[in-house]
């Protein structure tokens, strides 16, 4: 079973979060002018790439909040996580250690 950290709640089993898919997708702006074919590549074409990979996950039985991992599809070990409020949280083991340190949920 996959260990996920959740940014608040801390580390919880997998099945206690909900998948998003591939993080850092923009959204078209003007979607009316959009053919089928561009609409349906942002839609469904997704990356599937071998290695490193950034996802969004949602702590979907717990604080419902959203937030990103960097994971490695090959060995599923996650890198890091990643929320709206803050940058990307480094796991060597030193939990404060982002770039910069992290005291409250803020970046100093």
């Amino acid at each position: 079973m996959l260990l996920i950290e959740c940014p608040w709640c801390g580390p919880r089993a997998e099945t206690e979060f909900s998948c998003g898919g591939e993080a850092d997708i923009a959204r078209p702006l003007d979607t009316e002018k959009l053919t089928d074919k561009e609409w349906g590549d942002y839609l469904f074409m997704r990356k599937n790439p071998r290695g490193v990979h950034r996802e969004q996950w949602m702590h979907a039985q717990g604080c419902r909040r959203w937030f990103m991992a960097q994971r490695d599809t090959v060995s599923y070990e996650i890198q890091g996580y990643d929320t709206f409020e803050r940058p990307l949280l480094a796991l060597d083991g030193n939990e404060g250690q982002v770039q910069g340190q992290v005291q409250g949920g803020k970046t100093q």
